[in-house]
């Protein structure tokens, strides 16, 4: 802390001590507020319109300025809802109050009770009769008109973020109301939404690296689960038609604009389906979503304006590849010939890396970044998709899109996988590509038992929410739609 902050702080704790010496509890264990600030401003305007009789109002927040000119001081207020200002004059306070009001600082939170005025410019003004201290605050905020802009600090004291930059809850007021949205949509959907184990025995569903920890009661290592998939397939085969979950997952890798250890999944299962119903119910949920959240389903995202009314453009990956790269990877069906490939247009492949992952290496590099507009990349090969149902008309592809917007993936669906035999022999297959690479990976024997005991034909869907609400909040970093994303500690 700078030697100024230190001075701020010790001046703020002297101005404590002076309201506890006057028998003022300055932490108090409630208030009774009678309006929001916005709630308190529609009153005003329903007093001016003759609707209702003029009334008193009791209103709490944050104070976040203080202008004091002799007689006079004007505070402005903010709580959840926003803003309002505060007008005290010495005339209508009493002496208790005043010698308060001198010891209050930017920061902290009060209750006043007043009635409604408007001032020369208009403002909406309570002429505060009563003063409370709610919270004396020790320490002195970001300068407003400053803002917080350390993103660093902003990231690692979402707090101060929260109570500088206004915007920064509007961010996290939309990823609300988006989870809310995707609920409605699926309930009357007819699913319904259970709950599936963050602590499993083994890490699968997806092609990632887990978090590992030990649980001492049952001396067991246990995974922080990669993804929802496994579970809730096994209710599936239970008996529910119809379910989703939206939950905290966890993989064990990098950290980036569009990656975040910990991460928020949206997965639904739907019996009796396929990918191409999944494909359908996508597009109208994204838009139904955006529609009631932002009141139109044309979104403005950096310097693109994105159309997300369906129906989606339609593409399939082996077209999506050869058109953005260059590359047909179908002509080249080994491992040693498709990174010398990739090697010839100036990629630097890590040579541990299979087949399947260096064709996802050529999405992510020439096609993701090209899909603005919504699109559904469509038929994965079999080697990319173990959990996913090949098509009827080709072997060598399975039932599988990725959903893209923005240039970035938002979703993941297949035709799920019900043949038990079949089914084992593909996670084999993946255990043994993993293993030339140097992974390791582990078959969950009960999630196979369970298919055999018949899984009706189903379509599954995994959606990231936190890239889904950068879209809809026009961010670029996932840390922005994130209250508390990780970081790196400090040196």
């Amino acid at each position: 802390m700078t030697p100024r902050l230190d001075s701020v702080t010790q001046q703020r704790r002297e101005k404590l001590k002076r309201i506890r010496s006057r028998g003022i509890n300055p932490y108090p264990h409630r208030y009774h507020r009678t309006h929001s600030t916005q709630k308190a401003v529609a009153q005003l305007e329903q007093q001016e319109k003759g609707a209702i009789k003029e009334k008193e109002v009791n209103v709490a927040g944050r104070i976040m300025a203080i202008r004091s000119m002799g007689k006079i001081s004007f505070l402005d207020l903010r709580d959840g809802s926003g803003k309002i200002q505060l007008h005290f004059h010495k005339d209508h306070l009493d002496e208790d109050s005043l010698k308060l009001l001198k010891d209050i600082d930017i920061g902290d939170i009060i209750g006043v009770s007043g009635k409604f005025f408007r001032t020369k410019s208009g403002e909406p003004t309570i002429e505060v009769e009563n003063l409370t201290l709610l919270t004396k605050s020790l320490q002195p905020l970001p300068e407003k008109w400053h803002g917080l802009g350390d993103i660093d600090k902003r990231y690692r004291q979402r707090y101060l973020d929260l109570i500088a930059n206004t915007e920064t809850k509007g961010i996290f007021q939309i990823r609300s109301q988006v989870i809310t949205a995707i609920r409605q949509f699926l309930n009357q959907r007819g699913f319904i939404e259970v709950e599936t184990p963050i602590l499993q025995p083994s890490a699968g569903g997806a092609l990632a690296q887990p978090f590992t920890t030990h649980h001492h009661a049952l001396s067991q290592d246990f995974y922080l689960r990669i993804a929802l998939e496994l579970h809730l397939k096994r209710l599936i085969v239970g008996g529910f038609d119809k379910v989703y979950e939206l939950g905290r997952t966890f993989r064990n890798e990098g950290i980036s604009t569009k990656h975040n250890p910990e991460f928020t999944m949206l997965e639904s299962y739907e019996a009796y389906a396929d990918y191409n119903d999944v494909m359908k119910m996508v597009e109208t949920m994204v838009s139904k979503i955006s529609q009631k959240v932002l009141g139109t389903d044309q979104i403005k995202f950096g310097d693109s304006t994105i159309n997300f009314k369906p129906p989606w453009r339609r593409l399939e990956l082996r077209q999506a590849v050869t058109e953005y790269s260059g590359i047909d990877f179908v002509q080249y069906p080994e491992v040693d010939s498709l990174r010398a490939k990739m090697e010839t247009i100036g990629l630097e492949v890590n040579p541990q890396k299979n087949w399947a992952r260096l064709v996802d290496e050529l999405i992510s590099t020439f096609v993701e970044p090209k899909l603005i507009q919504p699109t559904f990349v469509m038929d994965y090969p079999v080697s990319m998709s173990p959990l996913a149902k090949t098509k009827p008309s080709n072997d060598r592809v399975v039932e599988r899109f990725e959903a893209f917007a923005g240039g970035m993936e938002i979703a993941n669906a297949f035709t799920e996988l019900n043949d038990p035999l079949e089914q084992r022999k593909r996670f084999r297959e993946q255990r043994e590509a993993h293993q030339t690479a140097g992974d390791t990976e582990t078959i969950d024997e009960d999630f196979l038992l369970a298919l055999e005991y018949g899984m009706p034909p189903t379509g599954g869907l995994g959606v990231g929410i936190d890239r889904l609400v950068m879209l809809l909040s026009n961010q670029q970093s996932i840390r922005e739609v994130i209250l508390f994303p990780q970081l790196r500690d400090k040196p």
